[in-house]
């Protein structure tokens, strides 16, 4: 078969293996965690491209620096054919549906300190892995004899080198009394070891549970108490009605601020800090499913926009132990004394070795924070009148914003040595920076998304750079520095040099050396980085090991123009997963007046629409905050290749509000979301003759159709629902037709933590940004699509949406989805979705 007919049933067979493979990420190695001193890591793969059940594995190099990977827990081996058909809890099912999970198996796991116990659930059950490292020998080709034996010089030599392998084995934990009490002791969720590995905790939503871990041969020893619970029955006596919960982070805390626990362990193992919540004042919403009308509706409280919040609440708790190291009761206990009313979100908690946990919590309305310690081990130590009580707190630093503060994870933190590392937005240089003990270190122009590691001589983060702020790039980077800008996440060290005396900026270390979008697990001597880029189509895995401090070796490697390999090892993992078979025909412009970057997407080369003269022009946008959608992932553009080869010339734009491009970037669309959002869009049409003719004034590129901009269309989902709706309804002399999927109309309908950040608490400023009212406008082809299971974006906007146009007299087309989430995975469904609207716009712009 020739290429061209592969890469056109490539593309035909796009829709229906892009929810088959999970987006091609089923075989991908994923969840990487570096144990120990970075030598080993854990990770999470599944064993092939349409394999969704996912086992843990362990990366690990040898003494003679060879690599490994060695399968430490497979779901089908403790399963059998029920790791296929996978029963979780209904908590489970939110949580993963927060965090955007769809596989099964092992999708998330804990580890001990020493990295030889690790914990997990399958189908609700608990399971623990024991690793052992055991004495083996292995036999290694000296380099010289095999570059003698390739050159058939004479044959080889072995060296025999003892080395130490891993041996893994994994029981059910506590399996009995899961069995005999399972009203009492289920569901086990989020279960945590503790980093000594002698004991487990989970929640079960009502209670915290706490496994002391039996011995091996003998699985009834490990036994299970409750060791600390809220209510489980409301005022009436309803256990059906409870709206009290333990252990687990509340709705907008997983949706919105990236925090998915509710509960820790002190780095001593003898204390946990956990949060309860009660959601008696948010108010009920129901999810259904019209198409099995004897199943009654699911009832669930939402934090919709303007209305309460669940009410939260911080307890630490003091345990003790017997001579066997068996749970032995609570010696102390204490609620966190904070403000509670003026500051109500608890955004995030770091508890480092050495010290007290860090929690930062923000007001309503996100234009405040405080830093707050919790005194815990000091409470322990202290002595006299004014020592601190357990559960008391001190504010180490307070920060305020006009609009909003952003959460930027992996802070506020700690160094070993005691200096606090913040995030700040940093208004008078436009850049989100980092602060250590209060005074900016990380240089203008390089915006951090995420902390990954701080150590006393430096901080690992993931940034992105703008160029206008920060012309200048490290000297690995000059073959393609332009590229390295908001579209690159890059993972970087910053030292803080002499920042204690001067707040001037500090020097930039790359970790990644290749524009794309990465993150890194690091330890003192060991990292792994995971990411994606414009030139492979897998997700790349690679370990790396050094001698002795990892992030020194590659300050010194960059300087050579490679990661370190002396004194240690480096190695791909391997990835199982799928590719699409094609490679998206990108190219990427600045449009506008605001320089907005874009991603253009023609036609691939032999399409039958290659050497069309004009296309129709499919925007194909996110467009909200938060968000990016051109950025140095091949990924990204799959999709659009696929559009391109039905005939549509396909342009992503990330407008104002969308992330890495600074504060006041983000900021330009507080409290006027719509308007500035769509303008944006507008703004990148406009642009788009001008900017495909100097793209193909360049002799070396293959030629762009030019845009027909008498048929330009939009498609988008969630917030490009929102603006592809808009798009029609407010601007049909631009956009002549609209697919919008999943898209919120009302913004009192989303949740308070998402939406009040960028519109606040004026109920004025919701009915402006809304669309409902904007019904009667609509005289453009509009296609709505909406999951009835969705309970982030409620089908209630789309239906809100649909009755507004029919008591306007509007015609448009609404495709509800039974049983579909906000992630729409079912492959018939994906498939034919996408068919549909192709079909649809087709008509419309005929």
């Amino acid at each position: 078969m020739n290429e061209t007919i592969d890469i056109n049933d490539a593309i035909k067979d796009f829709p229906r293996r892009k929810a088959r493979t999970l987006r091609f990420t089923s075989g991908s190695p994923r969840s990487a965690r570096v144990i120990g001193d970075g030598s080993t890591a854990l990770f999470l793969r599944s064993d092939g491209p349409e394999d969704l059940v996912t086992a843990l594995w362990l990366s690990w190099f040898d003494a003679a620096g060879e690599h490994h990977e060695t399968k430490l827990a497979d779901p089908r081996e403790l399963l059998g054919a029920d790791a296929d058909s996978e029963n979780v809890p209904a908590e489970e099912r939110a949580r993963r549906e927060r965090a955007r999970e769809g596989g099964t198996g092992i999708v998330n796991y804990s580890v001990d300190d020493a990295g030889d116990r690790v914990v997990f659930t399958i189908n609700g059950r608990l399971y623990l892995t024991e690793i052992d490292w055991q004495d083996a020998v292995e036999s290694v080709v000296d380099a010289g004899d095999a570059a003698a034996e390739e050159e058939e010089l004479g044959g080889s030599s072995e060296t025999e080198v003892a080395i130490k392998v891993p041996v893994a084995r994994t029981r059910e934990l506590a399996g009995e009394w899961l069995d005999g009490d399972s009203e009492t002791y289920a569901p086990v969720l989020n279960p945590r070891i503790a980093p000594d590995g002698s004991h487990v905790l989970y929640t079960t939503g009502a209670y915290l549970m706490l496994v002391d871990i039996g011995d091996w041969d003998a699985a009834s020893t490990d036994r299970i108490t409750a060791i600390y619970g809220v209510s489980v029955e409301d005022e009436d006596g309803n256990p059906a009605e409870n709206t009290w919960k333990i252990g687990l982070a509340e709705f907008v805390a997983g949706e919105e601020m990236n925090r998915y626990d509710g509960f820790w362990w002190s780095p001593d193992s003898h204390h946990v800090l956990f949060e309860s919540f009660d959601t008696a004042d948010e108010p009920i919403w129901y999810i259904s499913d019209p198409a099995d009308p004897e199943h009654a509706a699911a009832g669930r409280r939402y934090p919709r926009a303007l209305a309460q919040n669940a009410d939260v609440y911080l307890t630490v708790i003091s345990l003790a132990f017997d001579e066997n190291n068996r749970y032995a009761g609570i010696t102390a206990n204490a609620d966190v004394d904070w403000d509670r009313e003026a500051y109500e979100y608890v955004a995030a908690v770091n508890w480092a070795e050495g010290h007290d946990p860090l929690v930062l919590v923000q007001n309503r309305r996100q234009t405040a924070d405080q830093v707050l310690e919790v005194a815990v081990a000091t409470a322990d130590l202290a002595n006299g009148d004014d020592a601190p009580q357990l559960g008391a707190t001190r504010v180490l630093e307070e920060h305020t914003n006009n609009q909003w503060i952003d959460l930027v994870p992996g802070t506020p933190a700690y160094t070993p040595s005691g200096h606090l590392v913040c995030a700040l937005n940093d208004m008078e240089t436009d850049t989100n920076r980092l602060t250590v003990d209060g005074r900016p270190f990380t240089p203008a122009g390089w915006n951090v998304r995420e902390v990954l590691n701080v150590d006393d001589g430096n901080v690992m983060a993931v940034v992105q750079r703008e160029p206008d702020l920060a012309p200048e790039v490290p000297a690995v980077w000059s073959d393609r520095g332009g590229e390295h800008d908001a579209r690159s996440f890059d993972v970087v060290i910053f030292d803080y040099d002499d920042t204690y005396g001067d707040d001037s900026g500090c020097a930039v270390i790359p970790v990644t050396t290749r524009p794309g979008v990465w993150t890194a697990s690091a330890g003192k001597c060991g990292m792994v980085i995971t990411g994606r880029d414009m030139e492979h189509a897998k997700v790349e895995m690679t370990h790396v090991v050094a001698s002795d401090s990892v992030t020194d070796a590659v300050a010194d490697a960059v300087l050579r123009g490679k990661l370190p390999q002396a004194h240690g090892g480096i190695a791909s993992i391997a990835n199982y997963a799928d590719e699409p078979g094609f490679t998206p025909n990108v190219r990427f412009t600045r449009l506008g007046e605001h320089r907005l970057y874009t991603a253009i997407i023609a036609p691939s080369a032999d399409s039958p629409y290659a050497n069309a003269a004009n296309l129709p022009v499919l925007m194909k946008p996110y467009g909200g905050p938060g968000f990016q959608q051109v950025v140095d992932a091949q990924s990204f553009y799959w999709e659009g290749q696929w559009w391109a080869d039905q005939g549509f010339l396909v342009v992503t734009a990330d407008g104002r509000g969308t992330t890495g491009r600074g504060p006041a970037w983000d900021r330009a669309i507080f409290e006027d979301m719509k308007d500035v959002t769509l303008a944006d869009q507008i703004e990148a049409v406009n642009a788009l003759p001008e900017a495909i003719a100097e793209l193909n004034a360049d002799d070396d590129a293959a030629v762009i159709p030019a845009p027909d901009l008498d048929k330009v269309c939009m498609i988008g989902w969630s917030y490009g629902g929102f603006l592809s709706a808009l798009a029609v309804l407010d601007a049909p002399n631009v956009f002549k037709a609209a697919c919008a999927g999943a898209p919120p109309t009302d913004w009192t309908l989303y949740d308070t933590h998402y939406t009040e950040r960028y519109l606040g608490l004026d109920p004025e400023v919701y009915r402006r940004n809304g669309i409902i009212q904007d019904a009667p406008k609509l005289e453009r082809p509009l296609m709505l699509i909406h999951g009835f299971a969705d309970d982030n974006v409620t089908i209630a906007h789309s239906l809100r949406l649909s009755q507004a146009l029919m008591a306007a007299g509007r015609p448009h087309t609404f495709l509800p989805l039974t049983g579909i989430t906000h992630m729409t995975n079912d492959e018939t469904v994906a498939e034919n979705l996408l068919i549909l609207q192709r079909d649809f716009l087709k008509e419309s712009l005929a």
